[in-house]
């Protein structure tokens, strides 16, 4: 099953709780429990032949065949590197996320912030694994969030290594080897170690949490990002800050108010005292050194804490020495260069005291030739990329923010392009438009309203990272969001999100689903239908109307349907295409039924006149007559595919007398060309 049918399909599924975390879809089907069960009972440690310890699984360049990277590298099981290991000892911490001989530190940042919290922690390490005797089978497994769904990802123990020693993540101790399979797993999702060098702690936050994570410029902070991070916290958001370097000499160097660059923090809580008689907003960071703490304003030990009341003293709790500090917001704007916020998903948040994001998301894909339309840079296609319908409704409930309006995050996500490193491709530069929309649902707008209206808020960049992501305040409405590659033509499949703090609806642009899957039926991987499967879906469709007669759509009717439609010149027509095809065709057939006033199914030469009218066609008696004797029956009936026809006819050669009146005379004049033009469109 391909295209729209298998989105469909994966709809039910998910409806059906499957693709969340405690139902994690079993990895290129690979179960877990039946797997290690069997190694148990064989007696035989597992080796995963679709991740093998080989050089495949390493890399594609660097890391590929004949690099000298890759020299000496040999698999061995933790059993063969010490003589007790551990998956996890005490818990998990940050020692235990050494970085190896792999440009992963984006990864390790986003594992790090995992040993915080020890509930999502669970999530993506599950319980119950060890090298114990009579548990242990070389088999382990974790689970990521991907695209909108969680998978359960099974490896085996057999890591790389080059003179006994693990070639990329360890721990500090070397005898506890979770992060080392984590980073595994998560490699083979990716199809290979190679493909995680480079990236965006972001994406590790998202593919940990099935949370959207948001980046704040502290050297432009929005002016209401103080409440926005109290927001968050309230919502169970994970959140980090850290501060920019600018050379290696720069990494883990500490300030002289003991602050160390280059190093993940965590944000914990935000609050505002009353201090002599002004408030002060204050914000509380935690080192996961648990020491090194910050030694300006507001840090344990200094006297601000004393001009505050005994009740403000007590429920801060400010501590000593144990890596949690307090700060003043103003001091945290200007010592800190970025701060990172993931907002958790409602299914992660288990606390009913926590506010929680509404959730809305859709996916899609960009094709050459039909849905790939590129940035507004390029009009002439820009309107042919998915449309989505946003509708806000309801105001947030937050009168003391001074903003009001509907606050929502969008996220644009492009899916799978780790895995296709190997294949020379990378990262699209990718982005989005939202337009303010008043219309009917289930249409595509075309190039001329693009022109003509300006977008109301956009991402805040094009850029070639995995996922967009921007915070917006709009007044309720319905707005039309537009996500784009900057260059057209560029394949790819796509995931949109919007966390929002009331419940939104987004819906694509779309025909209904008896349709969709139709379509994603019969056009199969190319996503694209020829005049022989246009025939096909036509006529399935229409014969089981009782309301009209129909012979069936003949293949030169289907033909003259793809050329008035195709753009691109491929002979086929794309979902866009096809959409706005069906609703030609729906529109003809709303005319039909209506003009067909003795409900015979059929229409007479006087209601063909009144209905070749009504679709917008002023012509005279001569005209009339020779779309009668053209279309019409023996008994001077017109079924409904003749009308179509008729109606795609007239459409087509209008449009090209349109196409050569270059002057808007009123008339034409034809040369050898242009008589092969009009011949092109017959």
């Amino acid at each position: 099953m391909a295209g729209i049918a298998s989105r469909l399909q994966h709809n039910r599924d998910r409806d059906h709780g499957i693709g969340t975390n405690s139902q994690a879809i079993s990895y290129l089907n690979q179960d877990y429990e039946t797997l290690r069960q069997h190694c148990l009972e064989s007696g035989r440690l597992f080796y995963d032949d679709t991740f093998p310890a080989e050089i495949s699984s390493l890399g594609f360049k660097e890391l590929g065949p004949g690099s000298y990277k890759t020299r000496g590298v040999t698999w061995k099981r933790p059993t063969e590197l010490t003589s007790n290991p551990e998956f996890i000892v005490s818990g998990a911490t940050r020692t235990d996320i050494c970085q190896g001989a792999l440009g992963d530190c984006w990864l390790l940042a986003a594992i790090a912030s995992l040993t915080l919290n020890e509930e999502v922690l669970a999530r993506v390490v599950p319980h119950g694994q060890s090298f114990t005797d009579g548990e242990y089978a070389g088999i382990f497994h974790f689970q990521f969030w991907q695209f909108g769904e969680w998978v359960d990802v099974v490896v085996d123990d057999r890591l790389p290594v080059r003179d006994d020693e693990l070639l990329f993540v360890h721990s500090a101790e070397g005898s506890e080897f979770w992060s080392a399979l984590l980073e595994k797993a998560y490699a083979k999702v990716n199809g290979s170690y190679e493909a995680l060098s480079g990236g965006s702690t972001t994406e590790g936050f998202e593919d940990f949490t099935g949370g959207i994570a948001e980046m704040h410029d502290l050297a432009r902070p929005d002016p209401h990002l103080f409440h926005i991070l109290k927001k968050a916290l309230d919502r169970g958001s994970l959140m980090g800050c850290s501060i920019d370097i600018t050379s290696s000499a720069d990494s883990e160097a500490v300030t002289s108010r003991k602050l160390v660059k280059g190093h993940a923090y965590s944000v914990t809580a935000v609050a505002e005292v009353e201090y002599r008689g002004e408030m002060v907003k204050l914000i509380r960071i935690r080192n996961p050194w648990g020491q090194v703490e910050w030694t300006g304003s507001w840090s344990d030990n200094s006297s601000q804490w004393d001009y505050i009341s005994d009740e403000d003293r007590e429920r801060l709790s400010h501590r000593s020495e144990d890596g949690e500090f307090w700060m003043s917001f103003t001091d945290f704007l200007q010592q800190y260069s970025k701060v990172e916020i993931c907002n958790l998903t409602p299914d992660a948040l288990n606390d009913d005291t926590v506010t929680k994001w509404a959730l809305a998301k859709y996916e899609g894909s960009w094709r050459r030739g039909s849905t790939a339309g590129g940035c507004r840079n390029y009009p002439d296609t820009f309107w042919t990329n998915p449309q989505f319908v946003i509708r806000l409704d309801d105001e947030d409930d937050d009168p003391d923010d001074n903003e009001a309006g509907c606050s929502f995050i969008v996220g644009l996500i492009q899916k799978n392009r780790r895995c296709m490193r190997k294949m020379g491709e990378d990262m699209h530069t990718i982005g989005f438009a939202i337009y303010e929309f008043q219309g009917k649902r289930n249409i595509h707008l075309h190039k001329e309203y693009f022109l003509y209206h300006a977008s109301k808020a956009r991402s805040e960049t094009f850029i070639n990272l995995r996922e967009v992501c921007n915070r917006f305040c709009m007044p309720p409405g319905e707005y039309l969001l537009v996500p784009s590659t900057f260059q057209p033509d560029q394949n790819g499949d796509f995931c949109v999100r919007v966390f929002s703090e009331k419940q939104i609806e987004i819906d694509e642009d779309d025909v209904d689903d008896r349709f969709k899957s139709l379509f994603g039926q019969l056009a199969g991987g190319d996503c694209e239908i020829s005049a022989f499967e246009l025939k096909n879906i036509l006529n399935r469709v229409v014969t089981k109307r009782s309301d009209i007669k129909t012979s069936g759509f003949s293949l030169s009717t289907c033909r003259n349907m793809v050329n008035l439609l195709d753009k691109d010149g491929t002979g086929k027509l794309g979902l866009v295409e096809f959409k706005i095809l069906w609703t030609k065709i729906d529109k003809c057939l709303n005319i039909y039924r209506e003009k067909d006033v003795d409900n015979s199914g059929t229409m007479s030469s006087t209601e063909m006149r009144e209905a070749v009218e009504k679709a917008g066609f002023s012509l005279n008696n001569p005209l009339h007559q020779i779309l009668v004797a053209r279309y019409s029956e023996a008994d001077l009936t017109i079924d409904f595919d003749n009308f179509v026809s008729c109606l795609i006819r007239l459409e087509t050669m209008f449009d090209t007398f349109n196409t050569l009146d270059k002057d808007e005379s009123g008339t034409i004049e034809l040369n050898l060309l242009a008589v092969s033009l009009v011949i092109g469109q017959k």
